[in-house]
């Protein structure tokens, strides 16, 4: 079972190898693509003629990694699909190794921008995953260095050290509340001290 949708019935593709050419030539022209997939790692081409091809490439690389060389039937088919036989040893001696432990699929598909004017169709990629190549997506590199998320953490730093300024200050005068009982125990003692003073004075003119 293939690790990516697979259309259910062939894509057509006209003229493949010229007018006239039959199924016979569509055939001819996929195993064209599938060698230049192994070949290349990475080939541009037309979307539909790629999506084809993908299948059959995905096809022959899970034969060959469950099968091995040993395999006549398996051997077969990469003569078959290879047309370059030197990649039939690059199938087994570095593919396999390579996808061995992969569980998803293992080729990835692209579609390219359509540029006007230019070729009718669509165009795409298709690459075997771990290629030596450039990745086709640019990384998502961290934004943090751009000057508007740097004045954004600046403002940011500057209101936390604003924040825990007031904090500060304000922990320096007590609560509301402790102020009031302060302030009617000294007009208390102040009546205390008023009384002790009158006493004192009656008790002198007496």
């Amino acid at each position: 079972m293939l690790k990516f949708v697979v259309r259910s019935r062939p894509r057509y593709m006209s003229a493949t190898l010229g007018l006239g050419g039959g199924p016979s030539a569509r055939l001819e022209r996929l195993r064209r693509t599938v060698t230049a997939v192994v070949r290349y790692e990475r080939i541009e081409s037309y979307y539909h003629r790629l999506d084809e091809a993908r299948g059959y490439t995905e096809r022959l690389l899970q034969l060959a990694i469950k099968n091995g060389p040993k395999d006549p039937k398996t051997m077969e088919m990469a003569d078959y699909w290879l047309l370059e036989k030197d990649l039939v040893l690059k199938l087994f001696k570095v593919l396999v190794p390579r996808y061995s432990n992969y569980s998803t699929s293992f080729t990835d598909m692209y579609k390219l921008p359509t540029v006007y004017p230019g070729k009718d169709g669509a165009l795409g990629i298709l690459e075997l995953k771990g290629n030596p190549w450039p990745p086709v997506l640019p990384d998502h590199k961290s934004k943090d260095q751009y000057l508007i998320n740097q004045l954004l953490e600046a403002a940011r730093e500057n209101s936390g050290s604003r924040s825990s300024l007031h904090m500060d200050e304000t922990q320096h005068f007590p609560p509301t509340d402790q102020i009031i009982n302060e302030n009617s125990e000294s007009d208390s003692l102040i009546q205390n001290f008023d009384q002790i003073n009158i006493q004192t004075t009656e008790n002198s003119n007496k």
